[in-house]
């Protein structure tokens, strides 16, 4: 009895599937990119908040979408570098492990889709009403927004992984990177028809609503944009959407990528791959694009690079 606890409560994890010969320069690379897109999106978070000039709506919701892809990547990478220097053999994971993870991943999962939609209701109201702008993104509204895009995302994410967590389990094995819902559910041998429904349902209401409230936002703004036939305003329109436009755009590429390789069994490997770049490719692109993008961050980053250059000599 004791023996049949202990496997049920321990799960073999498949991990990545790494020749010998690339373990490691696959785990170097890896740890590089970890590395650089903590720093750059810990230190924008930082620096947004402690510099009063950047406590702008944009900006603290900017701080939202980089704190969350902080936590985002550290949830599934971490795991994975350990996993690669790990003999297949020994890769095994408790099962309260695993459902952490799986929960933690699809939760900052979701709040990307739901902290993106917020930032453009936030430049919809910039640009098609900027006179009213102070006033409709006042300090309360945007308390509110952020707890919204956190909350909603943690409620739905809550019942997905309660949905699981009632089943009962007589497998032991996550073919998969890392754990998450599909994974889990899949360790039983229960019907798991209530957990499709709802993850096809969740899946598509995310999907559905951030595509379809950012192209309502972005068709807003270029209805305004063209009305107006002003060359400031189309400037500014382009300036403050096309960052936005990028990372939803970066995001959305990595998430379709995993879905059409779903449907090839085949291709199981290369989806698992692209599963991967879903958790590093936007969270390490989102503090450059912006950064770039932003005047006042460049301003303030040269700022502080010439400070701490003149320092020693003074």
């Amino acid at each position: 009895m004791e023996n049949h606890t202990f496997s049920m409560d321990l799960l073999k994890l498949e991990g990545v599937k790494v020749i010998y010969q690339s373990t490691y320069p696959a785990f170097i690379l890896l740890l590089i990119i970890y590395i650089f897109t903590m720093l750059a999106n810990i230190g924008l978070t930082v620096l947004i908040c402690m510099e009063r000039s950047l406590h702008q709506p944009m900006y603290i919701l900017l701080c939202n979408m980089s704190f969350n892809d902080a936590l985002s990547i550290t949830t599934i990478i971490p795991r994975v570098l350990f996993d690669i220097l790990t003999p297949r053999s020994d890769r095994y994971i408790t099962y309260n492990e695993c459902f952490t993870q799986a929960f933690l991943g699809h939760w900052f999962g979701s709040n990307f889709h739901t902290i993106l939609m917020i930032m453009a209701f936030d430049r919809y109201v910039a640009i098609c009403n900027p006179l009213r702008y102070a006033t409709i993104m006042n300090n309360k509204m945007l308390v509110k927004l952020c707890v919204f895009a956190w909350v909603v995302s943690l409620v739905f994410v809550a019942v997905l992984l309660g949905l699981t967590l009632r089943l009962s389990r007589c497998r032991s094995e996550i073919i998969n990177p890392w754990c998450d819902n599909a994974s889990l559910f899949k360790l039983s041998c229960e019907s798991v028809l209530i957990n499709n429904i709802y993850g096809l349902f969740f899946t598509t209401i995310f999907f559905i609503t951030s595509m379809g409230s950012v192209a309502l936002t972005y068709i807003r703004i270029t209805m305004v944009c063209v009305r107006s036939k002003s060359k400031s305003l189309n400037s500014k329109a382009l300036h403050t959407c096309f960052t936005h436009l990028a990372v939803y755009l970066i995001m959305l590429m990595t998430g379709f990528i995993i879905v059409f390789l779903h449907r090839y069994p085949q291709w199981s490997d290369h989806r698992k791959l692209a599963s991967i770049m879903f958790y590093v490719v936007p969270p390490a692109l989102n503090p450059i694009i912006y950064g770039l993008q932003s005047k006042d961050i460049r301003k303030l980053v040269v700022n502080i690079s010439h400070c701490k250059k003149v320092s020693p000599l003074v």
